[in-house]
Formats: structure tokens, sequence, C-alpha cells
């Protein structure tokens, strides 16, 4: 039986191997067309920024409807958002029996109360959602965090105003803390992200930057406003 010569002379050249009894003629060409295979390059998931400095795997920015948008909505989402906001409408839809509650809590720093804050507020408003504004809801001479305790046990769902303000406030464990506190431990809470990142606000509150949210950086707050009325829709 013929054997193959490389073990004393090589086929490091095209003539060498050509002379192996083996592998080269017929044998050799016989499957000469593997010499040009090269396998395909393996392909992976793209990381793509997204929330201000979130990163999530695949692309992030595509279009998806949730199963609560309206019929003929325009609104669009990401299917990140999407899945950020799913675990919130279900609970939204336990709490649809109950009586008298408001859409929305808004939790947001003093320093935003006529600036961010009221800009988000009036258009919620305007997309006919019923929102509890300490602006609006906390009367001269009652107690402050009384009324904000009545607020979050009356209220589908927290948003929370994530400003450079905010972090300050949260950075010296102020009134906006403690709103955070009992809106994490409901799980019904949805920042916006507005002026700042998630990067900035997981260096001062790690849990609240692990959620994901909202952010004006990749659509203006008319935006925002129309998804979170969906959201809270009966």
């Amino acid at each position: 039986m013929a054997q193959c010569t490389a073990p004393r002379y090589g086929h490091r050249t095209a003539s060498g191997r050509a002379a192996c009894p083996v592998c080269g003629g017929s044998s050799y060409r016989s499957f000469s067309g593997y010499s040009h295979y090269s396998p395909p390059s393996p392909t992976y998931p793209v990381a793509s920024s997204g929330g201000g400095g979130r990163t999530s795997l695949g692309t992030s920015r595509g279009s998806a409807k949730p199963r609560w948008s309206r019929a003929g909505s325009s609104v669009m989402y990401t299917p990140a958002e999407v899945r950020a906001l799913t675990p919130i409408r279900e609970s939204v839809e336990r709490r649809s029996s109950l009586p008298d509650l408001r859409d929305v809590f808004l939790c947001h720093a003093w320093d935003d109360r006529k600036e961010a804050a009221k800009d988000l507020y009036d258009l919620l408003e305007s997309n006919n959602v019923t929102v509890w504004f300490s602006e609006k809801d906390v009367l001269l001479g009652t107690s402050l965090l009384r009324e904000i305790d009545k607020g979050l046990a009356k209220s589908r769902v927290g948003i929370v105003l994530v400003t450079p303000s905010l972090l300050k406030r949260l950075a010296a464990e102020g009134i906006a803390d403690r709103e955070l506190s009992a809106l994490l431990a409901r799980d019904l809470l949805v920042p916006v992200v507005h002026n700042t990142t998630y990067d900035a606000l997981r260096d001062v509150s790690p849990l609240l930057g692990s959620r994901s949210g909202l952010n004006t950086a990749e659509e203006p707050m008319s935006d925002i406003a129309a998804k979170i009325a969906e959201l809270v829709a009966a």
C-alpha cells in the first residue's frame, strides 16, 4: 500500500505534495474544493448604547408595538422599552380595580418643580393622565411627608424625573430619596432621564440606575409623555 511521503519529505511545496502517491494526483484533486474553503466569520450580537450609558445586546433602536398600545397609535417604542415597561403595565392592570387612584406619582427634585418637572406634568395632563404633583397637591400648612405617603399609596405608577438636581438630592438623602425607596419597593417605577446619564445615576443610586426607563436624549419629552399615557391607560 502506498504511504504518504509527508513525514520524510514534507508537503510545503506544490511539487512535493504532487509527488506524494497518497496526497498527489487525482487523490489530492478530489479534495481540492476544500483548499479554498474558509469558515464563515462568527456573528455576535452588537453591543449598542442606549438609555444614556446603559448597554444592551442586539438592536436597541428598531421599533416595536406593545400589546397595550392603542389601535392606530403613532407612538413608537424600541424593543428594549417594551421589555422594560411590560412589568409596569402588568402592575397597572392588577391595580385597575382599585378606586380613586391617580395614574402617575411624579417624583422630582425640588429645584425642578418650576421647570423640567412642570413641563412633564403639563405634557402628561395634556394626554389625559392624572398626576400627583407636589406643586399642585401639597397645600400650605400640611405635612409634606404625609402628603407624599398618601400620593404614593394612591397612584398606579411612579415616574422619577432624573436630573442633575435630583442626583444632588439623592446624594444628600433628602425627601426624594424616601419617595424612591417606597416606589422601588413596589416595583412600580419608571425613570425618565433628563439632562444627565444612567452612568451618573448609577454612581448615586445603583438600584435605581439598574432600572430601564426613558431618556430625553433619545426622544423629546412630548413622546415620553405619550408613552406614559399609553402605559397607564385603562
